[in-house]
């Protein structure tokens, strides 16, 4: 989903195994890659496609504000669905891929399965990103990011599996960005990143979702965020931080 822009590994967090992503190309890797912003939609056949072959694509209107456009010999993408595209979806996003695209690879999991949950859980920094670039921050600002979030158990059906990984990252996801920028502006910015931003906050994602009918875009945005945002600012070497940890919310999406 990164486009081998980043590290992604499996350590011991606050709440047990935890995944942690680093990047120095944090508007590439997450944005211009991991980022689901690509909607698979064809005869009955839908998925949330992410990695490096939306930067071929780049037809998205975040494409207009960050680094990464590319036309590459070989496309590769990963599919967020519990069924495989048949040949006619693989057709549909072939013709979306520039001339210069010979090769793709589809990898494609289901949130409620290992290989889902890992990757979802790992867009901690994405996630951060992708709410400064809603609040009009200049993410190509952040130099490099780390990221934490808890690895839930793995659900048994997707719409659990969705509340839990997303949960991970609202309720117990942690992230430090490296940026180079004034104070004033993150001191500005900072309390509207972190999840508590919004009035939701605190409810279990599932249930929010079920709320909202099923519709992710019915949500409230300033959700979509990690608990916790460190800034550490290059140009003047001063910290910030914003948010908290939730381990209640999270105990009670992960059934602990």
């Amino acid at each position: 989903c990164l486009a081998d822009l980043a590290e992604v590994s499996l350590v011991h967090g606050e709440f047990g195994p935890a995944i942690q992503v680093s990047t120095d190309h944090p508007a590439k890797s997450c944005l211009a890659s991991q980022y689901a912003g690509w909607q698979i939609k064809l005869d009955g056949f839908f998925a949330m496609a992410s990695g490096p072959m939306r930067a071929a694509y780049a037809r998205e209107e975040l494409f207009r504000h960050i680094p990464g456009r590319e036309s590459p010999t070989c496309a590769v993408g990963v599919l967020e669905s519990r069924r495989h595209p048949t040949d006619e979806v693989v057709a549909h996003i072939v013709n979306k891929l520039p001339d210069s695209v010979e090769k793709l690879t589809l990898i494609v999991a289901p949130a409620s399965s290992i290989a889902g949950t890992v990757q979802v859980v790992a867009r901690s920094v994405e996630t951060a990103l992708h709410k400064l670039h809603e609040l009009k921050f200049d993410v190509t600002k952040v130099v490099s990011a780390v990221g934490i979030a808890p690895l839930p158990p793995v659900a048994k059906d997707e719409r659990l599996a969705i509340g839990r990984t997303n949960d991970a990252i609202l309720y117990g996801g942690d992230v430090t960005l490296w940026v180079k920028c004034d104070d004033e502006q993150l001191e500005n910015l900072g309390p509207n990143v972190p999840s508590n931003a919004s009035s939701h906050h605190g409810k279990p994602f599932a249930e929010l979702l079920h709320e909202a009918g099923g519709d992710f875009y019915k949500m409230d945005p300033s959700l979509f965020a990690p608990a916790v945002i460190r800034f550490s600012n290059l140009k003047t070497g001063r910290a910030h931080r914003f948010g908290e940890l939730a381990p209640q919310p999270l105990k009670v999406s992960f059934g602990w």
